[in-house]
């Protein structure tokens, strides 16, 4: 049967009587709402010593971070940009030991902006998203793009090098049905040609043959889950992301050289030949 063509029409959240505390309702549904993966929300409004609130403080419990989140309805403004930094400031202070990240969440992030950011990305860990609106008659769709993330100008290979771990290491930290899964993974692109190795450390296990390192695994804590980034070119990053959107799984763009997907062991079994055959393009970018 024939897909049917709808076309959705972009809309200003305001223009539709959706203020920022339906957003925050929103997102306190659902924080997958906001493409950053699995965050539990530590606090809402959260008070900070200057006087103002934070709209969300995140964690990823697994990787040990926190994400100091601020939402605004309309275009990145100024205030909101240095309103972030200075709450990622204080909070990263309060907490040390852990990671932080910096996150801005807008309707529209302009150019002028976007270059800003990036420029105060090589000192503040900032990940920037446009969580756009879309109506399709009596619905709204909300769809978020990361425009920028923190790691865009890390060197993906020297993290690599620090922090080894072990397969013991592994086994206690997520389950092992989600830790079978990234075997399975590795075994489909074992040829003649292809001998992947794997390199585990404390918050990933990545994965190279003769080149750089090509895919990094999260297996989850939850029985039969996995996070997966991989290596892609500039140049075929959205094809390749849109080609793993048509079969049914949820990728989306992570660097200019990298994407991401998370699945079940279900959808592994399902989808194995088209994750199979994008990892083997990620293994022959690694080595140009």
């Amino acid at each position: 049967m024939p897909l049917e063509l709808k076309k959705a029409r972009p809309v200003e959240r305001r223009s539709v009587g959706l203020d920022e505390k339906w957003l925050q309702d929103r997102i306190v549904d659902d924080p997958g709402l906001l493409g950053l993966g699995e965050l539990e929300i530590a606090a809402r409004e959260h008070r900070q010593p200057i006087g103002g609130r934070i709209d969300f403080l995140m964690r990823d419990t697994e990787a040990e971070t926190f994400y100091e989140v601020e939402v605004m309805l309309g275009a990145l403004d100024e205030s909101h940009v240095i309103r972030t930094m200075e709450y990622w400031d204080i909070e990263r202070q309060r907490r040390p030991q852990f990671d932080h990240r910096a996150v801005i969440v807008a309707e529209q992030i302009t150019s002028r902006f976007f270059n800003v950011l990036r420029l105060l990305n090589r000192a503040v860990p900032i990940i920037a998203i446009q969580l756009s609106a879309f109506r399709l008659d009596d619905t709204v769709i909300l769809h978020p793009v990361t425009v920028l993330d923190v790691v865009e100008e890390v060197d993906v290979d020297a993290v690599d090098r620090v922090e080894e771990v072990n397969r013991a290491y592994w086994e206690k930290k997520s389950h092992l049905t989600s830790l079978a899964m990234m075997d399975k993974i590795v075994a489909s692109l074992r040829t003649d040609k292809i001998d992947p190795k794997l390199t585990y450390n404390r918050y990933h296990v990545a994965m190279r043959t003769t080149g750089r390192n090509f895919c990094w695994f999260h297996p989850r804590k939850s029985p039969g889950h996995c996070h997966i980034e991989f290596r892609v070119t500039g140049e075929t990053r959205d094809s390749v992301v849109s080609s793993l959107q048509n079969e049914g799984i949820d990728a989306s763009p992570q660097r200019a050289e990298s994407a991401t997907f998370g699945i079940t062991s279900k959808e592994l079994e399902e989808h194995s030949a088209v994750i199979t055959d994008v990892l083997r393009g990620a293994e022959e970018a690694s080595r140009t």
